[in-house]
């Protein structure tokens, strides 16, 4: 891109970041309230669960094709009717309340994940494309910003909400920031031409396949379910995986170059990244439970302190990204990594008795090292793919961080099944010995993320001999 590009390029930033923002949102506004979907619908909650896990489900499983199909079609194309759609779908999941069973909400939402996927998977693809490398790291730094905003005001936006006008405007606050969003991004995104090629039918449908497979058997194995629907997910996510690797080894043009992760520094921060989410996620998992069941706070309360981690990893994300574009990108990352193993080592400390402060500062800590290890290890990713492969990096890091999210939480519940008895997990307010059992499962469920942490650290400072 010349230079006359080069100067709108925060214009482009901004344009993207307002509209992302959404998709953080929508991720996270739903869990608050579900016990008041749930309850308007007269739905059980293995049916409300589907709410938030199929809009995840579909993102994460079509974020490699989309990515593959921006870097044929152009990215601009491709998240212009990504907000469009997502839009069109925000308005039906509120619409659903007019609709007699939950089950049309669980369809809307998985329109709303088709489309929240489009704008996910080459939103960083449109931002590597319009900065100069020397400046990359800053602007994935700024980016960041709206990620950890729509984290953090999620839950808390779902409330008040949901208490001042009902559910349904929970997915309504999105058609006028989207259609806004829309118009802005129109005129403001470059029109950056696609590369000539096909769509890998064969590739998108078995990694469609293997990633919902896998995603579903993840779902099946937090809950205990591991009978023979459970293995039947696992075998056939497998054998899929298999069948998506002969496929992307043989066509002309794949839709997953794998050629991509003969470059150490894109696949070690691949890994970093799928580490230090699945760490992020067992913290953001079980908090709220040690919060609620053994320090009995309020839902406001919880929602209050959690925004601890993503505040403070919002003020820290544009200054990591913009020392990257200095020093590298290995070291950065890897004390970001570590800080955040640190914290939630800390986190496995806390006792029955803590304070807010206690515990607000050591997710700030936590915040603080994810803030440093994000933009850096982004960076990374994104500045070690080829150009015309810019949508497909794009599509495999967003991959990547979904599929932490939903491992992080596996991980976190498998602990918390195997060392704490069912009828303890199922009682709100556990106390005397059950209280202490249960606080002693999540002290272990926080040690395990600390090593998934500390395991993206020394990911991150190995790669750094080959940057």
């Amino acid at each position: 891109m010349k230079g006359t590009q080069y100067a709108s390029r925060y214009s482009i930033l901004a344009a993207v970041m307002l509209t992302n923002i959404m998709a953080p949102i929508d991720a996270s506004i739903v869990n608050v309230t579900l016990p008041t979907i749930a309850a308007y619908f007269g739905a059980r909650l293995s049916a409300a669960q589907w709410v938030p896990m199929i809009y995840l489900l579909v993102i994460s499983s079509l974020l490699l094709f989309y990515g593959r199909l921006g870097d044929i079609l152009g990215y601009r194309r491709v998240y212009l009717t990504g907000l469009a759609s997502f839009v069109i779908a925000s308005a039906l999941c509120g619409l659903s309340y007019f609709l007699p069973t939950i089950y049309w909400l669980v369809a809307f939402r998985a329109i709303q994940g088709l489309a929240a996927g489009m704008l996910m998977a080459v939103s960083m693809a449109i931002i590597t494309a319009s900065f100069p490398p020397t400046e990359l790291g800053k602007g994935l730094g700024i980016y960041a910003i709206s990620i950890a905003v729509g984290l953090a005001i999620g839950p808390s936006l779902g409330g008040v909400i949901t208490s001042a006008w009902g559910w349904p405007f929970i997915f309504m606050i999105n058609i006028p920031l989207g259609c806004a969003g829309f118009f802005w991004a129109r005129h403001i995104l470059p029109v950056l031409k696609g590369q000539p090629g096909t769509i890998d039918i064969g590739g998108a449908l078995t990694s469609f396949i293997s990633l919902s497979s896998l995603l579903l058997f993840v779902n099946y194995a937090q809950q205990g379910r591991l009978g023979m629907a459970a293995g039947l997910l696992l075998g056939v996510a497998m054998l899929a995986a298999i069948g998506f690797l002969w496929i992307e080894r043989r066509v002309a043009q794949p839709m997953l170059n794998l050629d991509l992760f003969r470059n150490l520094t894109f696949s070690f921060a691949n890994a970093s990244a799928l580490l230090n989410f699945m760490s992020q996620f067992v913290l953001v998992f079980i908090t709220p439970f040690y919060l609620q069941r053994i320090l009995h706070y309020a839902p406001h309360s919880v929602g209050l302190t959690m925004t601890a981690f993503p505040l403070a990893a919002m003020v820290v994300a544009p200054f990591s990204g913009a020392l990257s574009d200095r020093i590298g990108t290995g070291i950065l990352a890897g004390v970001g990594a570590a800080i955040s193993a640190f914290a939630v080592f800390l986190m496995s400390q806390l006792s029955s008795s803590a304070t807010s402060l206690d515990i607000m500062w050591r997710l700030a800590i936590f915040g603080l090292g994810a803030g440093i290890f994000q933009s850096p290890n982004n960076r990374a990713v994104m500045g070690s793919a080829p150009r015309p492969h810019l949508g497909m990096a794009s599509g495999v890091l967003a991959t990547v961080r979904n599929v932490g999210m939903v491992f992080g939480i596996a991980a976190a519940g498998a602990v918390l099944y195997a060392l704490v008895s069912p009828g303890i997990l199922q009682q709100p307010l556990p106390i005397g010995k059950e209280a202490a059992e249960f606080l002693s499962g999540l002290r272990h469920a926080y040690l395990v993320g600390a090593i998934l942490a500390a395991a993206a650290a020394a990911t991150s400072l190995f790669r750094i001999r080959h940057e």
